[in-house]
């Protein structure tokens, strides 16, 4: 067994759409970033490839990387998820963690658990996500960005 933990974090600006875990929430601001920046996935990425020994995320997939701007996080997620079957290795379980003050999550969270077990070939019931506030504390409290932290476990296959 291995275990990841991984943690991202995207200011929130005008004129993008916030997209977490794969779902679009509707709200007047979205996160800034070279993909869609779902911190969420994002965080999920870092810690399946900190549970490999395999780097972060922008060892695999720079922002330097002129294809991937703009790019559909699950597509990552999915490419890591490869990774991680080709090295031997499944889903144990993933518990996540959004930190938000706004918008509300708690409509989404069932779907973005869908998405991410969907796209690491793995069972609903693995994979766990929640959303806290900051009690308007820090950058999160203030509007200013939306963060994500994520654990996983692997097992070999």
């Amino acid at each position: 067994m291995r275990i990841g933990q991984g943690y991202d974090v995207h200011a929130l600006v005008k004129e993008r759409p916030l997209i977490l875990g794969g779902v679009e929430i509707p709200y007047e601001y979205g996160l800034q970033g070279h993909s869609d920046a779902d911190v969420l996935l994002h965080s999920i990425i870092d810690a399946v490839l900190g549970a490999l020994g395999e780097g972060d995320i922008g060892r695999h997939f720079p922002d330097s990387d002129a294809t991937l701007a703009g790019v559909d996080s699950r597509i990552l997620l999915r490419q890591v998820s490869d990774l991680m079957v080709n090295r031997g290795y499944q889903v144990g379980n993933i518990d996540a963690t959004i930190i938000a003050q706004q918008p509300r999550m708690a409509e989404y969270l069932s779907v973005m658990c869908d998405n991410i077990a969907s796209d690491l070939a793995a069972h609903k019931s693995l994979i766990n996500v929640k959303a806290t506030t900051t009690e308007k504390l820090g950058f999160e409290g203030k509007g200013l960005g939306i963060a994500a932290q994520a654990i996983c476990l692997l097992f070999n296959s």
